[in-house]
This record gives C-alpha cells, sequence and structure tokens, in this order.
C-alpha cells in the first residue's frame, strides 16, 4: 500500500461551500474504510490536503477523482505519490533515486 497526496485547491469559492458537507462526509468514509491517512485544511484557507492509501495509483485517482469538491469543480486536484522519509536509515549523503 502506497500514500497518495491530493493537493485540492478552492476554485470557487461559493460553490466550495456548497459541496463541503458532501466533501467531508465523502472523506470521512473514506477514512472510516482505511483509505484516507490524513486530511485537513490549509491555514491560509486556499484549500487543503487529502492522503489516500492505495493499492495502486488508478485506485489513488479514482478515489481523488470521485471527491465532491472535485467532481463539481469547486477545488482543482494535484495528485502525486508520497515517499515517506525512513528517518531511522536516512543517509543524507546518497544521491536521489
Amino acid at each position: 500500500m502506497a500514500l497518495y497526496a491530493a493537493w485540492l485547491t478552492i476554485v470557487d469559492p461559493e460553490l466550495n461551500q456548497k459541496v463541503r458537507p458532501q466533501h467531508l462526509s465523502y472523506v470521512k468514509a473514506l477514512y472510516q474504510q482505511g483509505k484516507v491517512a490524513w486530511a485537513g485544511p490549509f491555514s491560509d484557507k486556499s484549500g487543503g490536503m487529502v492522503v489516500y492509501q492505495a493499492m495502486t495509483s488508478d485506485e489513488a485517482e479514482d478515489l481523488a477523482r470521485n471527491d465532491p469538491a472535485v467532481t463539481s469543480q469547486a477545488r482543482s486536484l494535484v495528485l502525486k505519490i508520497w515517499d515517506l522519509l525512513d528517518w531511522e536509515h536516512l543517509d543524507p549523503s546518497a544521491p536521489l533515486s
């Protein structure tokens, strides 16, 4: 299972307010299913981030694209796989791979 970070920027504030309850219900349901690890708004109120747990990039893409905030076009979506650092074995001098 991998982590995928979804950056959700508000592009239509009025529409975002309307779909916010559906967005939050959607994310909470996925959290309860173990498909969302973390989620929350940015402090500058520009949007938020959802971190999905998925077996494949296609699954993560489906989860992110089916968010009501995205399907309504209230928010734009940027989705990327997120590799967490292994602090116990981190070698700062190792080349990027």
